[in-house]
């Protein structure tokens, strides 16, 4: 347990064993105290644990962490306000069986750690994950079931970047593990070729492909891992959304010649977001390279800028393969590949997307996509409006060169969610009003 947690665990039961020694005074205790002369040592002495107790109580009532206190027929004895704002009592009754379970082997224990779920159509914000300390309140041995203490801090988002963490060095290795594996074999390859130089010259080609590969994959990692950390974002400057276009066109323009693919642009000049340009321009640059490496040869990429309510909307739309549905959801997950043999051959890492996806959402934007298999895909990506450059005017969509009719009637957001399309939203919808 963390230092700071258990300090905060303890100070809380500290005071719940005054807070519960009042309130589960006998009323014989109290009555003989009534009983009694006033002024006794006896009496003054109760009445300042009296005192004591009600401060205790008032203490864990203003405590952040919910705390609850059972008796021995699971029945609520106390409960301060952050343990019935979670909503999971009803009167005098705890409604999520494992806190139960969790107060009755603390009985049997003395104490207990563990980990509960509290069920979202109960807390009502959706599920949540909570770290659970029980201690038998008493110091006597057990003679028969007494109060118990349960401490609830709320750990879903600890438990989630656990889990992130596992799943990401899982996945680090594997993907690691294919690049440098293919290196020692070319290696091996070489070493026994070294009579054969067109050999040689075609091993040592290979060796350049992985090498690129694993050097892309490194970069990407250190990428994404500065975009989720806690590091804070460069300082955002008013960044020209035609610049971070033309850059990012500029940086793909060679792999889109090499299979004969034309990149249309059409940007609503004047667009001003506020943000990293870097990081905007390396955002853009995925999608436009997922955009050639699925796309065939000798066909057009378009890309088209304008502005809509308050947000600049970068469209990249391809006439590819297409995304099956069950897949749309998944594309923004790191390392996930639609067609594990393809990205292979194309060098592809499966992070690309994820980086779009975190680059959007520190800027306050997002990124959604539509796609059906056998006509391609639109990639949109939204950033806010820098609010101190001339506000530019909502723009039905720029003049396009023709592509395919792609355009999305519905698409998906970065998290899986199914979101409304608009008919006339990228570089589709121009293309068909310019056959109209």
């Amino acid at each position: 347990m963390d230092p700071l947690v258990a300090l905060l665990v303890g100070l809380v039961l500290g005071l719940l064993l005054a807070s519960v020694a009042v309130a589960v005074r006998s009323p014989r205790a109290r009555q003989r105290r009534e009983e009694r002369a006033p002024g006794t040592a006896e009496d003054r002495s109760e009445l300042r644990a009296d005192e004591e107790g009600a401060l205790s109580r008032r203490l864990v009532d203003l405590m952040d962490p919910a705390v609850i206190v059972l008796g021995a027929d699971d029945a609520v004895l106390m409960a301060n306000p952050s343990a019935r704002a979670l909503g999971i009592l009803r009167g005098n009754r705890v409604l999520v069986p494992g806190l139960v379970e969790v107060a009755r082997n603390v009985q049997l224990t003395g104490s207990r750690r563990a980990d509960v779920a509290l069920p979202g159509d109960l807390v009502g914000t959706g599920p949540r994950m909570v770290g659970v300390h029980g201690i038998r309140l008493g110091t006597g041995p057990v003679v028969q079931p007494g109060p118990v203490a349960l401490v609830l801090q709320d750990v879903t988002e600890a438990r989630r970047v656990e889990a992130v963490r596992r799943d990401f060095v899982a996945n680090v290795g594997h993907e690691l593990k294919t690049p440098v594996g293919a290196l020692a074999l070319l290696a091996e390859a070489v070493q026994g070729a070294a009579d054969d130089p067109e050999t040689v010259q075609r091993f040592a080609a290979r060796m350049q492909h992985e090498a690129a590969r694993l050097a892309r994959l490194v970069r990407e990692l250190i990428d994404l891992s500065r975009l989720q950390g806690a590091e804070p974002l460069p300082e955002l400057v008013p960044v020209a959304v035609g610049t971070v276009v033309a850059e990012a066109v500029d940086r793909t323009r060679a792999a889109a010649a090499a299979k004969d693919i034309q990149l249309a642009v059409a940007a609503q000049p004047g667009l001003v977001v506020r943000g990293a340009e870097a990081q905007l321009a390396t955002a853009l640059t995925n999608l436009l390279a997922n955009a050639v490496a699925y796309s065939p040869p000798d066909t057009t990429i378009a890309v088209g800028a304008r502005a809509r309510s308050g947000f600049a909307e970068i469209a990249v739309t391809d006439s590819g393969i297409g995304i099956p549905r069950s897949d749309r959801s998944r594309v923004f997950e790191r390392f996930y590949r639609v067609d594990q043999s393809r990205a292979s051959a194309t060098g592809g890492t499966g992070l690309g997307l994820a980086i779009v996806k975190h680059v959007a959402s520190n800027h306050g934007g997002s990124v959604t996509v539509w796609s059906e298999e056998g006509l391609g895909s639109t990639f949109t990506l939204r950033i806010p409006l820098d609010a101190d450059a001339e506000e530019p005017h909502d723009q039905a969509a720029p003049e396009r060169p023709p592509v395919p009719p792609l355009h999305p009637s519905r698409g998906f957001d970065a998290t899986g969610a199914d979101v409304p399309g608009d008919t006339d939203h990228g570089p589709a919808g121009a293309a068909r009003r310019g056959r109209q």
